[in-house]
């Protein structure tokens, strides 16, 4: 009966076109306007960058392949552009249709025309105060529902039209006044401290690009663990002391928030410290079995004193969530404890903080935590985005769920379960690791710099590997007992410094099924800031020094090289438009390590001669 139906049906030449036209619609339009509702976007063109790392598994790997391995060497500047807006620039470019959307220090918000990098619009932001926890950068944009979705660093979540810029809602997140810094300064009365100059402290803010999906945007909270940032060096050459004092009360508690997207209104709260539950287990381990060097006996008898210290509990949310639509479960990493680095008065794990945290997305209830680093004392966020992978154990297809650690290792873990598969070989030289900070001081690596810190991976999925950028910064940590007075109410502080060890940076490809590392590239500077893979067999990663590397995903092998003047500390995308394939990448430098602030936006694209 259908059979003859439909037979009947497209023997009418008029509905048989209309059918013809509807197919055609579907197929080609449909894809975009899942993407501009916010959707799963498997069915988007691949000529397009549509969040933050390219797909919801956060893999950064465009099927783009016009520029590879053998013609790269033919790149050449395509545009470039100056935001006006000079600060750590560490924006992923999201680009739909043509158009490069893109967040600047400082908060404005930029619709360019991906092809010449011409202004469609611009949107100003207006800060509600100008003391900020951690500094100007903003990682990025979210567009989808006829909005594109930025957060602030006064701690505030903005949508708007994404035709003309203009705000369509204005939510704050939270109290960005909170936890001001300024109620630690009576440190700097400490010997060693004397010429130290206040650049960060505790204190809300947000920088991540936010997560849409279902109708809903994800964003999180930053600050709540980070104690004391200090400049050590009077001459105003950067050398970057992180303090965390005793006492409580110099902390905030983390969180992250599902808003509605259509309207920004709230639909639930995800506290990282939930409870007083969280002193946990008292391991004297890690996950993976090292020694975590704890005085449990003193941690359990401190313990009464301070029931309430989860209550500002630390665990910022740094990075963007990759997202599973199969199993409704988001996955984020979480920061250190508060107070930083001294321990004294927050006995136990201090469960949830240092973790890869899956929650369910529909009601904001956790499903597991991974914490990598129980009771943490050195700084180690899990801040680099997690990436969803299949992996092949035993010829057994497992999916798994893998983060980089600031501990120098990647964490492979079930998907579902949270339980840990493995750990991949060191990317960055380890000693010392979880050494107790000491009044002599302990030179300790990966340091609070990382290993891999927000910078993201990129997954090749055809080669199964893993590229990582990451850091070799010592550190060395030192910790002093006090005499409270009135004025400066703490009984200890534990603080970091670099150490004068030499420094450099890492690129590692990593075999995700057996976590080895089949090649790696040392680079003269610390790596921060991402890298992108292509099925051109290219691995993009950038360089404090200016240099932008084009390498052979197999091999390592640098294939081009271009020398901004600003440090290129973000992670680079690829798009096309016309048929012509771009990689673009922003260039402004990261205070905190050094490297040449600055303002600029660089697309590549091959020399057509």
């Amino acid at each position: 009966m259908f059979q003859q139906t439909t037979c009947g049906f497209l023997n009418n030449q008029y509905l048989r076109d209309v059918c013809y036209i509807l197919c055609f619609c579907f197929f080609v339009f449909l894809p975009r306007a899942i993407a501009n509702s916010g959707e799963q976007l498997k069915a988007v063109p691949a000529v397009d960058w549509p969040i933050y790392g390219h797909n919801y598994a956060n893999h950064r790997f465009s099927q783009l392949s016009q520029v590879n391995h053998v013609n790269v060497g033919n790149l050449k500047l395509a545009w470039s552009f100056h935001t006006g807006k000079i600060g750590s620039f560490q924006a992923t470019p999201i680009v739909l249709d043509g158009v490069l959307y893109l967040s600047t220090p400082w908060n404005d918000v930029l619709a360019l025309d991906a092809a010449n990098g011409e202004v469609i619009w611009r949107y100003h932001h207006q800060l509600t105060t100008k003391k900020t926890c951690c500094g100007p950068a903003n990682r990025g944009v979210a567009v989808g529902n006829d909005k594109v979705y930025t957060v602030t660093i006064d701690a505030r979540l903005i949508a708007l039209d994404q035709k003309t810029g203009k705000v369509a809602w204005d939510v704050p997140i939270t109290d960005p006044q909170t936890g001001r810094r300024e109620a630690l300064a009576p440190l700097l009365g400490e010997t060693g401290f004397e010429n130290a100059k206040i650049i960060g402290g505790t204190g809300y803010s947000a920088n991540m690009a936010p997560q849409i999906y279902d109708g809903k945007v994800f964003v999180g909270i930053t600050g709540a663990g980070y104690g004391l940032h200090l400049d050590m060096k009077p001459d105003g050459d950067t050398e970057l002391s992180v303090v965390g004092l005793s006492g409580g009360g110099h902390g905030l508690r983390g969180f992250l928030v599902s808003y509605d997207a259509e309207s920004g209104q709230e639909l639930w709260r995800w506290y990282t410290v939930q409870d007083e539950t969280w002193v946990g287990e008292y391991r004297e381990t890690t996950p993976g079995g090292e020694d975590l060097n704890r005085d449990i006996e003193q941690e359990k008898k401190a313990a009464p004193h301070y029931k309430e210290t989860w209550r500002l509990g630390g665990g910022s949310i740094w990075t963007t969530p990759a997202i599973d639509p199969e199993s409704g479960l988001m996955f984020v990493g979480t920061g250190n404890p508060a107070p930083q680095m001294d321990d004294s008065t927050r006995p136990g794990d201090n469960l949830n903080t240092v973790s890869l945290v899956a929650i369910h997305m529909a009601n904001g209830k956790t499903a597991w935590v991974f914490q990598q680093v129980p009771h943490d004392r050195w700084g180690y966020d899990a801040a680099c985005p997690p990436v969803l992978l299949e992996v092949n154990i035993n010829g057994q297809p497992i999916k798994a769920v893998a983060q980089a650690g600031k501990t120098g290792w990647v964490y492979f873990l079930e998907r579902q379960t949270g339980r840990l598969l493995f750990k991949s070989k060191p990317f960055v030289p380890q000693r010392n690791m979880f050494k107790r900070p000491s009044e002599q001081g302990v030179e300790i690596a990966p340091g609070i710099f990382g290993g891999a810190s927000w910078s993201p991976m990129a997954y090749n999925p055809k080669l199964r590997s893993l590229y990582v950028v990451a850091v070799h910064h010592p550190t060395t940590y030192f910790s002093k007992q006090l005499q409270p007075s009135p004025e400066r109410p703490w009984q200890s502080y534990t603080y970091s410094k670099p150490s004068s060890d030499e420094r450099w940076g890492t690129v590692t490809a990593i075999d995700s099924n057996t976590g080895a590392i089949r090649w790696q590239r040392k680079t003269d500077l610390p790596m921060v800031g991402g890298a992108l893979s292509t099925a051109g067999k290219l691995v993009f990663a950038g360089e404090g020094d200016g240099k932008l590397l084009a390498m052979h995903a197999e091999t390592g092998e640098i294939l081009w090289r271009y020398t901004s003047a600003f440090g290129v500390n973000a992670p680079p995308v690829t798009y096309a438009v016309d048929g012509k394939q771009y990689i673009a990448v922003v260039a402004g430098g990261n205070k905190l390590f050094g490297y040449k602030t600055g303002d600029l936006i660089l697309a590549f694209t091959l020399d057509d001669k």
